[in-house]
């Protein structure tokens, strides 16, 4: 019988707050399935199970506050037995007690006038999207708490329902954990810093003849290019890949992007795109833009938050012309790209102008050093010099 626990959701998490279960005793559950939602200082995050099996039993009540590790629940493996009950032996009488009073089923929970109804985070946000008074809606959760489902099934109404549901972040929340995580990062890790600035001419080009006959929901950003000339060259030195923790480094097979999101209000995620050295830039584009929509509504993945093998934070159009980012733990690199600016730039015998970029390589010392941090620049300035390979 497996334990499912509380994952950790990141460096900074201690506990998480259930707010949805998405399976029941019974249910079969395979790997990578959204079992529960559980509420954390970074939002509301989607739990996927890693193991295939019966749910058998659930641990951990909505609104229960648990610790990194403890049970949610057990989950029987395929082809495995239940337990027998024993049974009483035949020469022993039953006890004379009275019969027990059956326990009636929680009751719903119908919230007042101005008392905020029960329901999930993810619930509250949807509802506030689609103008859906949460009061109205027949909660089929425990105590008769709304759920994702039963607002996706509600019809919408004409004009918005103002509701005294406050869905949104905790941003003071937030703050401390970035800070608290920062903070551990800048003790535990011994940063050392590269910065390179790299001639983004052919792919600013590049970019605007291939966007040229797409429609706007269809066109390529700079920032995809950003993250997978990243990921291709963490896939050519593998000492900026991977996660460092108390038995060293471990090198990943594979490159899991993590993407920096500034969230609206304020706040960061750096959700992870997987296998990003393989996906065509048009497939990365499409999933970055799911990535932050997802982000910025709190349906994020327990695997994007805890996958990411190396982050890049991007400026964008406007912002600093460069930026030296703090390592994320238990990754080993973070890349940090200020904002393109046109410069004056020596070709051969002559200068001309030029759109450039400065990145920023902060590298774990206890991994690398400079010569495989200049050696993961050039690798990345290489792959933008090349645009259509990307």
């Amino acid at each position: 019988m497996a334990v499912f626990a509380m994952p950790s959701l990141g460096a900074d998490m201690e506990a998480g707050t259930l707010v949805e279960w998405m399976i029941n005793p019974g249910d079969t559950v395979a790997r990578g399935d959204v079992v529960a939602v559980v509420e954390t200082q970074k939002g509301a995050i989607e739990i996927e199970c890693f193991e295939e099996g019966i749910v058998e039993t659930l641990n951990a009540e909505i609104g229960d506050t648990l610790a990194v590790g403890a049970p949610l629940a057990t989950i029987r493996a395929p082809g495995e037995k239940v337990a027998p009950t024993a049974e009483p032996k035949p020469d022993v009488p039953p006890p004379t007690a009275p019969a027990p009073v059956p326990t009636a089923p929680a009751p719903t929970v119908v919230p007042q006038a101005g008392e905020t109804p029960l329901a999930s985070p993810a619930a509250r946000v949807l509802a506030a999207e689609r103008g859906i008074d949460l009061a109205a809606l027949t909660g089929t959760g425990p105590g008769g708490a709304v759920l994702l489902a039963d607002v996706e099934s509600a019809p919408f109404e004409k004009a918005p329902v103002k509701s005294s549901a406050k869905p949104g972040l905790d941003m003071a929340a937030m703050r401390t954990a970035i800070a608290n995580a920062m903070a551990r990062s800048k003790r535990e890790i011994p940063h050392y810093y590269l910065s390179q600035t790299i001639d983004l001419q052919a792919a600013t080009d590049w970019l605007a003849a291939t966007n040229a006959t797409r429609t706007p929901d269809t066109r390529l950003l700079m920032g995809a290019l950003f993250v997978k000339a990243t990921a291709l060259a963490a896939s050519q030195v593998p000492q900026m890949n991977g996660h460092y923790n108390g038995e060293g480094f471990h090198p990943a097979k594979s490159v899991h992007a993590g993407v920096a999101v500034a969230l609206r209000g304020g706040g960061l995620v750096a959700p992870a795109l997987h296998d990003a050295e393989t996906l065509p830039l048009n497939t990365l584009m499409t999933q970055m833009r799911d990535l932050v929509a997802r982000a910025r509504s709190g349906r994020l993945r327990s695997s994007e938050m805890t996958d990411g093998t190396i982050t890049v934070s991007a400026m964008g159009d406007t912002g600093a012309d460069a930026m030296a980012a703090v390592i994320y733990p238990p990754q080993v690199a973070i890349v940090g790209f200020g904002a393109p600016v046109t410069r004056p730039w020596i070709i051969g015998d002559t200068i001309a102008q030029r759109m450039t970029v400065t990145v920023t390589l902060s590298a774990d010392h206890r991994v690398s050093d400079g010569r495989r941090g200049a050696k993961f620049l050039a690798a990345l300035d290489a792959a933008l010099q090349t645009p259509e390979a990307l």
